[in-house]
C-alpha cells in the first residue's frame, strides 16, 4: 500500500498528518516518496493514525529505488 495510499485511504491531508504527528510537511513527503523512512516508533504511530498495519505501510516502499 505505501505511505501515500494509506494516508489518502484514511482521508487525511498532509496538513492533518503534520498536525497529528508534530512533524514537518517535508517529512511526510519524504516518507511518501521513499527519500527517507520514519523511525520504528514513528512508523507505529503512522500505522495507527492511518488505520493500517506497519506491513501494509512498508509493502510498496523501495519500489521507487528498486533496480536503479
Amino acid at each position: 500500500m505505501g505511505f501515500r495510499e494509506a494516508r489518502v485511504k484514511a482521508g487525511m491531508s498532509v496538513a492533518q498528518v503534520v498536525d497529528k504527528l508534530s512533524v514537518s510537511d517535508a517529512a511526510v513527503y519524504q516518507w511518501e516518496t521513499g527519500v527517507t523512512m520514519p523511525t520504528a516508533k514513528r512508523l507505529i504511530e503512522i500505522a495507527k493514525l492511518y488505520g493500517v498495519t506497519v506491513d501494509e505501510l512498508l509493502s510498496e516502499q523501495n519500489t521507487v529505488s528498486d533496480g536503479q
